[in-house]
């Protein structure tokens, strides 16, 4: 559990195109229940009072996220991000050196996960250990390893899989050395999780609720406008 007075900050990776929504514009500017994906995203992190700022890093080109109010509110960052999803991170890591010290914790979430809830947030704070946690997801799915042929070459146990969510909360030096090493390295790092593991820690794996869900392709919207309407109604 993170000690009461340890100081959280979020970062919102949000520069990427979304290529798979097939949209005319990038899926965190799509209405969703009245008001942009991103909007409701920012809204979630702003709403838990533990989170000191929220950086978000956009692309150098994005002429929607400064016209959106949700970029204006008082405790809310703006940063350049990069070609991937861990260079905009090591960005807005850096970026947040102007408020955070290295022994800090930073909470990685996705823009695409608009469902989060502030439950949840607090889950993840206070089961982290010294090594940092993850919100996942166990696999309740039998699951299958293919070969290079798309043929199944083994059925894996199900028992210790776990689907990797957000947000992920790291202390902000250790993360920016792990995404630093990671790059330096050339090793493709999809979440801070594997940037972490491969500096040898070990996150502690927090149970994260099922209507998290990351929009990816354009029926997503619709079921997370679904699960958006239930938790209001919760």
């Amino acid at each position: 559990m993170l000690p009461a007075d340890a100081r959280v900050f979020a970062l919102v990776p949000a520069a990427g195109s979304g290529t798979r929504m097939a949209a005319a514009l990038p899926k965190q500017y799509l209405s969703l229940d009245g008001r942009t994906l991103a909007e409701h995203t920012v809204n979630r992190l702003l709403a838990c009072a533990r989170i000191e700022r929220v950086m978000v890093a956009v692309a150098a080109d994005d002429p929607w996220w400064s016209a959106l109010p949700v970029a204006r509110q008082r405790r809310v960052s703006t940063t350049i991000g990069g070609a991937e999803r861990a260079d905009s991170v090591l960005r807005g890591v850096q970026a947040l050196a102007d408020w955070a010290r290295d022994d800090d914790w930073v909470l990685v979430h996705d823009m695409a996960r608009p469902c989060l809830r502030v439950s949840d947030i607090h889950r993840l704070l206070d089961a982290c250990g010294e090594q940092g946690a993850i919100l996942a997801s166990p696999v309740t799915d039998t699951v299958k390893q293919a070969d290079a042929e798309g043929r199944i070459s083994a059925t894996l146990p199900r028992s210790c899989i776990w689907r990797a969510l957000t947000p992920q909360l790291f202390p902000l030096g250790a993360l920016r050395e792990a995404l630093q090493a990671a790059l330096a390295n050339g090793l493709q790092v999809t979440d801070e999780a594997s940037a972490m593991e491969a500096r040898g820690w070990q996150p502690v794996l927090v149970l994260g609720r099922a209507d998290n869900i990351k929009v990816t392709v354009p029926e997503d919207l619709a079921l997370a406008a679904f699960y958006l309407a239930q938790q209001e109604d919760a």
